[in-house]
Order: C-alpha cells, then sequence, then structure tokens
C-alpha cells in the first residue's frame, strides 16, 4: 500500500518575494502606513507648532522672567524678585484699571450675548438667507481701530451726526467719549457692534445641530415659542454658548486698540483699560519688567476664569443623545 505524501506548499524564491514586496509595498494597515501617515500629519502641524513655539510659547516664558526684573529695553535685565509684585499690589492705578476693565466685559458681554442669541435665533427661525448673513457679519470685517475712528466722528460733541440728532430733538448734548460715566459704556457698545454678528453666526451654528424633529414634536405638544426657547434651545445650545462666551470674555480683558483711538484712557483714567496700562508702562515709560508683571496677573485672571467658566457652564458635555 503506498501512501500519497503531501508536498509543501510552493514558495517564491527569495530574490523574487522581495521584488513583489517592493513593488506592492507594505501590507495596509501595517506599521509602514501608520509611520506614513505620522510624517504627513507632523509636515501639517509643523508651520502652526513653529508659530507657537515662536509667537506665543517664547514671549510668555520671556514675559514671566522678565516680570521678575528691572527692565528698560536699553540695559540688561536685573534681578528684582518680587518688587514689580509687590508694586503692582500697592499701585492704584492698576486696580483701577482692573475695575475700569471688569465694567467694560461686564456691560460689552451682557449686551453681545443677548444681542447676538435673539439675532441667532431669529436666524436659525425666521430665515436662512445667506444674504443676510453677510449682512450682520459686516461690521467685523471693519478693524477696531477704523471702527473706533468712524464712531468718535459720528459721536463727537460739537460736529458728530449722533448729537445733531440729539440736538435736534431739543435734548442736551452728550459727550459719549469725554465724559467719565458715559466713555466706557460707550467704548464698550461700540465693540458689540461691531463682533455681534461674528458671535451670532457662531450660536447660529450650534443651532443649526439642534434636530428639528424636536421643536416639531413640541409644536404637536401645544408648547409656545418662549417655551420651546427654553426648554429646547438653551440646554442643547449650552456647550457652544459656554465656548463663545470664554472665547468672547478672553478677548474683552484684552480690549486695546478702540480706547487708543478714541480716548487714549481718558478722561482722568476713566477708561485707563488694563492693556492699555500695560501698554503705556512698558513703551511710554519703558517699565518692561512691571508691564510683564502686570500681564502675568493678566495671564492668571484670565486662567481662573477660563476654568471657572467651563466647569460652570458644563461645556465639555452635551446634552443630546
Amino acid at each position: 500500500m503506498t501512501i500519497a505524501s503531501s508536498s509543501p506548499p510552493s514558495r517564491l524564491p527569495t530574490g523574487a518575494a522581495a521584488e513583489v514586496r517592493s513593488r506592492t509595498g507594505p501590507p495596509p494597515g501595517g506599521a509602514g502606513e501608520d509611520r506614513g501617515d505620522g510624517r504627513l500629519a507632523a509636515l501639517f502641524i509643523a508651520p502652526a507648532l513653529l508659530g507657537f513655539l515662536v509667537f506665543l510659547l517664547w514671549p510668555t516664558l520671556r514675559g514671566v522672567y522678565l516680570s521678575f526684573t528691572r527692565y528698560n529695553l536699553l540695559t540688561p535685565a536685573q534681578w528684582v524678585g518680587l518688587d514689580n509684585y509687590v508694586r503692582m499690589v500697592n499701585d492704584p492705578i492698576f486696580w483701577n484699571s482692573l475695575w475700569v476693565t471688569v465694567e467694560y466685559v461686564v456691560i460689552n458681554i451682557g449686551v453681545q450675548t443677548v444681542a447676538a442669541l435673539a439675532i441667532a435665533v431669529l436666524l436659525q427661525r425666521l430665515t436662512r438667507s445667506a444674504v443676510l448673513r453677510g449682512i450682520v457679519l459686516t461690521p467685523y470685517l471693519m478693524s477696531n481701530v477704523v471702527a473706533g475712528l468712524v464712531w468718535l466722528w459720528l459721536l463727537d460733541t460739537q460736529l458728530g451726526i449722533g448729537n445733531e440728532i440729539i440736538g435736534a430733538a431739543g435734548l442736551d448734548r452728550v459727550p459719549f467719549l469725554a465724559d467719565e460715566t458715559w466713555a466706557i459704556p460707550t467704548i464698550a457698545l461700540i465693540n458689540v457692534w461691531r463682533h455681534v454678528g461674528y458671535t451670532a453666526l457662531l450660536l447660529f451654528a450650534g443651532l443649526q445641530a439642534i434636530p428639528d424633529d424636536m421643536y416639531e414634536a413640541a409644536r404637536v405638544d401645544g408648547a409656545s415659542e418662549w417655551r420651546m426657547f427654553r426648554r429646547i434651545t438653551m440646554p442643547l445650545l449650552r456647550p457652544v454658548l459656554a465656548v463663545v462666551l470664554i472665547m468672547t470674555v478672553i478677548g474683552s480683558f484684552q480690549v486695546f486698540d478702540t480706547v487708543a483711538v478714541t480716548t487714549a484712557g481718558g478722561p482722568a483714567n476713566a477708561t485707563n483699560v488694563l492693556q492699555y496700562y500695560i501698554y503705556g508702562s512698558a513703551f511710554g515709560r519703558f517699565q518692561f519688567g512691571y508691564a510683564s508683571a502686570m500681564s502675568v496677573a493678566l495671564l492668571a485672571v484670565l486662567s481662573a476664569i477660563t476654568v471657572l467658566q467651563y466647569r460652570l457652564t458644563r461645556a465639555g458635555r452635551t446634552d443630546l443623545g
């Protein structure tokens, strides 16, 4: 009885197998493909990473170091320890600037958020015209300096068209940008006018993510528009609204250019916001060490506010299932 022996599977010669592998490349999903994707990702990330290191991280670290020194740009920095921070705590102008900045932020964020939310809801509920979105965004396309100069002329006490209208109505002219009481609210509302369209479009994008069937089900149940806004729109828009608030608060604390071109910190330091005071200390009085200390304090304040906002608004969680 003869037993047939099974022959081993045929194999390509070593040279032929190598040639096949060289032509076909590594198997899909293998380590070679992962390394290729990693290199491509690194190539795209490199410009942004370089910009971050050169224009953000290094200046931040340099500023923290200078905050512990006495430095006037002309002579080498001298280490003074916490002297700049002690001076800052005892500086009444610093605390006035911080208070003025907080007043500006409260007015700007309060009015801008309410107005932007109303515009976004109207765009989403009544019309989704791209033309109207473009019109809403138009003020944002203007620079802060140009916007500040335009409103400075419009609100001029003697020649501004705003006060001409007020005078024609038989009322007393209002020194919007020359009065301690009116100056900060006026600057805040100027920046509301410029930024509200952009903020509204961010909220409008968040509204687009809310399913329409939720509103349809609420209408079937007899819910009013106000009730749908409170029970559906606001809870589901919360994560987007939280992120928008974080962004706008950080931006508001850094207000500078509008103040620089309209009031230059006056009258009597009534609009001397923190960024303008830092700028004046550094480039007006060449106290770069003290200016750096105030910048570090502003960074700490913004970091604390951001973390607090993030936790209170639960920005990282959504109610959409």
